[in-house]
């Protein structure tokens, strides 16, 4: 029998749809069709309002092979924006959808790509796939595996779909969303892997909370962009909870994880033998920290007072070499913490941190007081200034978009970490040598105010920002903002650009893509709640379309003289065609708004026809040592598929 807790959020989750852009079209008119079902279980059942029955694929005397597809014929054509499956609910788990995909059609004849692909978790709680509206008259369902992978079946007990009341095709001058990647867990963090370009995510110990847990569990998933598959783990051997880590990118390129759930705990992922390792415990447990990788290759984490006690959270560096952390006296977190209502719990978390020159640490924000921080010896700590006129702006953005020139563009954020109004203030900070103060210049504000948004710098030095609240409430989708921007930084200004389909809130993300798309994601991780997002959709900026719509022509890099270089080193690139600029970018990781990884270099190259030569900075302080994408760019701006390039510091 289906549980009271299933149901509850079944008709919970419609209401909620109902109530905001979307509304559930009326079935009464519907017909299914199906390439496989079971006598007793046809396509019907699963428009039928009755969760007991259900569709279900031919098993006896015959079981037919995966792959099954239903399609619904709305009989008229809708602007459709999601849809919602319900497994069945008789406590049998026989045909769970696990991969899948979401086709449309005017006509019942030519089908779109997939406006929706990815896996579901398997188990009976109602599955939301929400995509950019667009006008349909048939849906079509794709199972390409069964979740357990128990057979070949595929089942459903109800299929609804939902409109949006109007549809305006969005202008490619401002760029679309495309694809929707479904999730079997809410992603609250997510890193970049640099053998693949493919984006690794986790929620907790379970797919959709992050209290309650035993420890020692970390529910992760992999998305390809290549094969467009969604894989899963769950990760126990390193004995970490990794929800609400510090997470940065090391100089070998493994996403290095520390405490969170489970407070004092360091975890690395190395993406060459694809294995999670257990590395030393930190000698502070933390939670909510900064943490970021230095030009020395070691890591530098601040802060965390959200979990392993209150207070005194002050700085220590971990090194990769000889797996050891070690406490830095001269290194306090008091200079800085926000003034937040909720005190020291709130005060120290998510630092806004830059690793630069000789082992020292920028650090942005989110205070309005800024800080540097150095390494060598027990540590020091000097004053930076104030950030303007700028406020407190817990859960803002901070992001170096021309790591040359020391340029940091902040945005939003609010006074407290929630139940406060965010802003939409904006700043260039410029740093030069460390210790020294930094130039702030106030800019034009965004748009939009936001709190618990992501920013992304592209490579033409724009920068992407997406998501987050006027008013900070965590684990709440109101006062959501929809549509993102983009600023740029010749004139200062920001663009609105098209709307996402779905909100992106508190433990939502954002990363660059090696095809200079950008995927956003995540948001919720609240148990029953209806704001889970079990999904992340991807963004195509306008620099990859023509005027009239059509994808642009990239430029194609043909050859790079070595996978790996040395700061102040040379790179021979040949590129099909003629272009005008390169630019690198070093792979990202985020978690709660804060991605200390990504930053831009430009690079401008000497030419010998179409062969190019280009120098990277001397400095590791601003060539951090890691994995970065090189883009090349031809004269309108489009960018190359990027070549993954290793910096040696």
């Amino acid at each position: 029998m289906p549980s009271f807790s299933i149901l509850g959020a079944y008709f919970s989750i419609l209401v909620s749809i109902v109530n905001g852009v979307r509304a559930q079209i009326s079935r009464a008119a519907w017909t299914l069709t199906a390439d496989s079902f079971q006598l007793g279980n046809e396509p019907i059942k699963a428009i039928d309002n009755n969760t007991a029955t259900f569709w279900h694929t031919e098993y006896n005397p015959l079981n037919v092979a995966l792959p099954h597809n239903i399609t619904v014929d709305m009989k008229q054509s809708y602007n459709v924006n999601s849809l919602t499956y319900l497994p069945r609910q008789d406590g049998n788990n026989n045909g769970h959808i696990g991969e899948h995909q979401i086709v449309i059609s005017t006509d019942g004849k030519t089908w779109s790509s997939p406006i929706v692909l990815g896996t579901y978790l398997d188990d009976a709680s109602l599955k939301t796939s929400s995509f950019t509206t667009i006008p349909a008259r048939y849906v079509r369902l794709i199972a390409l595996t069964e979740a357990g992978n128990r057979g070949p079946w595929t089942s459903a007990a109800e299929i609804n779909v939902f409109a949006a009341a109007s549809y305006t095709p969005p202008p490619s001058m401002i760029g679309k969303w495309g694809a929707t990647i479904d999730f079997p867990l809410v992603p609250a963090a997510s890193a970049m892997l640099f053998d693949s370009g493919n984006v690794l995510v986790w929620s907790s110990f379970a797919p959709s909370t992050f209290s309650g847990g035993n420890g020692g569990i970390t529910l992760t998933a992999t998305f390809d962009p290549t094969t467009a598959i969604v894989s899963q783990r769950n990760v126990s051997n390193v004995g970490h909870d990794m929800f609400c880590p510090g997470l940065s990118i090391d100089a070998n390129g493994s996403p290095v994880v520390t405490g969170g759930n489970d407070a004092a705990k360091t975890s690395v992922y190395d993406p060459s033998p694809d294995a999670w390792v257990s590395a030393a415990n930190m000698n502070i447990p933390r939670g909510y920290q900064a943490q970021v990788t230095l030009s020395n290759g070691r890591i530098f984490t601040i802060g965390g007072s959200w979990s392993g006690g209150e207070g005194g959270k002050n700085g220590e560096i971990y090194n990769v070499a000889s797996n050891m952390w070690t406490l830095l006296s001269g290194c306090p977190v008091a200079p800085m913490l926000t003034n937040d209502s909720q005190g020291v719990y709130r005060q120290d978390n998510h630092g806004w941190l830059f690793g630069w020159k000789n082992g020292s640490i920028f650090q942005a924000g989110p205070s309005r007081a800024m800080n540097w921080y150095g390494t060598a010896g027990s540590g020091s700590q000097t004053p930076a200034g104030l950030r303007a006129s700028d406020t407190d702006s817990m859960n803002g953005n901070a992001v170096m978009y021309d790591a040359v020139n020391g340029k940091i563009l902040t945005v939003g954020g609010a006074l407290n970490y929630q139940n406060s109004y965010a802003t939409a203030n904006a700043h260039i900070v410029t740093i030069g040598s460390p210790g020294t103060i930094p130039t702030v210049t106030t800019i034009n504000s965004m748009t939009y105010t936001r709190a618990f948004a992501n920013a992304v710098v592209l490579p033409d030095g724009t920068v992407f920002v997406t998501g987050g609240q006027a008013y900070a409430v965590p684990f709440t989708d109101t006062t959501a903002v929809m549509y993102p921007e983009l600023w740029n930084p010749a004139s200062q200004k920001f663009s609105v650009l098209s709307p996402m389909a779905t909100p992106r809130t508190y433990h939502s993300w954002a990363l660059l893509l090696l095809d200079g798309t950008v995927i956003n994601g995540g948001g919720g991780l609240c148990g029953d709640c209806t704001t889970n997002h079990y999904d992340a959709e991807i963004y195509t900026p306008a620099y990859l379309f023509n005027s009239d719509g059509s994808l642009a022509t990239r430029p194609v890099i043909t050859s790079v003289s070595s996978a790996s270089v040395t700061v102040g080193g040379k790179l021979t690139v040949i590129v099909n065609t003629t272009v005008t600029s390169f630019s690198l970018i070093r792979y990202g990781s985020a978690t709660h708004t804060v991605d200390t990884d990504q930053r831009r270099i430009t690079l401008t190259p000497s030419a010998s026809g179409l062969t190019y030569t280009l120098m990277v900075p001397s400095d590791p302080g601003i060539a951090l040592p890691g994995y970065w994408m090189l883009f090349a760019l031809n004269p309108t701006g489009v960018p190359s598929i990027a070549s993954t390039i290793l910096i040696i510091g």
